[in-house]
């Protein structure tokens, strides 16, 4: 964007300078009259060109909870956004957000608004969060605006970590198990071949099993690092296919169609739309917006693309019941509630129950998931290591079996 040097009136009728960016003279005459300010000169001094566009990296989302707590308490006590941006930015140890902190307040501070500054970051700010500012920006609540971004945040790294917590234990069990595995095929397995071949015993003496591990340890020992490009390949091309929009849909359908997984999947995103809908619409943004933002954060494609249709739908006049029932991806309890709240006049409360039942069921869900998978792990562990350990001593007894019939024959 072109960069234009200005001069105007403050209130106390000084005169101040500075340079900013804008799309044209009259787009930043027009900010500039938005704040009741009066413009005397407006020039500009570069012309627009392929500027680079910064790139600051991905801020965790507890910390941009806390920034909203924080900066929302500085709006409400009076403090212009410059100098809470200035103050945070101090104040943070996190060098991403610093970095970031400081773009906004100099883009601030030369006339933008907070919500278009916001967007030059879109890999720490997403839609829901731009929406929520701007929307503050024009009601002149954005104190509360950051208070609901505070909340919706803490709510969805709760929701995350319950994710995490559940899972790390059943991970870290199969990793285990396979590091087991490797480890007895690699190392334990062709020291009981190398015995078995000292005392005579030939491939056809091998019991099924016991032939079947050592073909495949000498197939790995051969073979691992084609076994390693395989693995590598077949990710690479998997994270290809569902960089498409095809293949993205694809995976997307195959995540709500997994057994046990795919419910649990289901009721995040659930809670996910429900809880996004329902900060939105607290906040004063138009449903339609609503609908667009919650289709880019609610986690599934498939879900995102029947958000869409739904808000395709209400625009031509339809309820927003209805269209959410026809996808067959709302269950009846939440459209039958979506539909009283849009009677009563109190959608957004109701979203907001539905996103706390739906956080309760996702709560519930891992606690019975994880008890369930920590046995089946471990059986499933036992079984492994007890065949390897049984398909090595098989050839073993056939040994101490013909050694003691030729004994007695003696």
């Amino acid at each position: 964007m072109p960069v234009y040097s200005y001069s105007f009136r403050d209130p106390n009728g000084g005169v101040q300078k500075g340079t900013a960016e804008a799309e044209d003279e009259q787009s930043l005459r027009q900010r500039f009259a938005e704040q009741g300010l009066e413009v005397i000169e407006v020039t500009m001094i570069k012309k627009a060109g392929k500027s680079k566009k910064k790139n600051f990296g991905k801020v965790k989302r507890g910390l941009l909870a806390v920034f909203c707590r924080q900066f929302s308490t500085m709006v409400d006590a009076g403090v212009s956004l410059v100098r809470c941006l200035d103050v945070l930015s101090r104040q943070t140890k996190d060098p991403k957000l610093k970095k970031i902190l400081l773009d906004l307040g100099e883009r601030v501070e030369s006339g933008e608004s907070l919500s278009n500054s916001m967007k030059r970051h879109p890999r720490t700010f997403d839609n829901l969060f731009i929406g929520l500012i701007r929307a503050g920006e024009i009601g002149g609540v954005l104190e509360e605006s950051l208070q609901r971004l505070a909340a919706f945040l803490e709510a969805d790294v709760a929701l995350r970590r319950k994710v995490k917590s559940a899972m790390t234990y059943p991970v870290l069990v199969m990793i285990a198990a396979i590091g087991i595995v490797i480890f007895l095929v690699v190392w334990v397995v062709p020291q009981f071949a190398a015995l078995f071949k000292d005392i005579g015993l030939k491939d056809e003496d091998f019991p099924a099993a016991t032939k079947f591990l050592i073909d495949l340890s000498a197939n790995f020992q051969k073979n691992w690092h084609i076994m390693i490009i395989t693995v590598v390949t077949v990710w690479i091309a998997w994270r290809l296919f569902t960089s498409t929009r095809f293949g993205r849909r694809a995976a997307d359908r195959m995540k709500l169609l997994i057994p046990v997984f795919g419910p649990l999947h289901h009721k995040v995103c659930m809670a996910r739309f429900s809880r996004t809908m329902g900060t939105l619409l607290t906040s004063g943004v138009p449903i339609l917006q609503a609908m667009e933002t919650v289709s880019g954060v609610v986690g599934n494609s498939v879900m995102a693309d029947a958000v869409l249709d739904a808000r395709a739908k209400i625009r031509e006049g339809e309820r927003i019941g209805e269209p959410l029932e026809d996808s067959r991806l709302f269950p009846p309890m939440v459209v039958h509630m979506i539909g009283v709240g849009e009677e009563s006049g109190s959608l957004d409360f109701m979203l907001q129950k539905i996103a706390d039942f739906y956080e309760a069921e996702v709560e519930a869900t891992l606690a019975s998931l994880t008890a369930a998978l920590e046995p089946i792990l471990i059986v499933f562990l036992g079984f492994v290591v007890g065949f390897i350990v049984i398909a090595m001593m098989m050839p073993m007894v056939k040994v101490i079996e013909s050694l003691s019939s030729g004994a007695g024959e003696t």
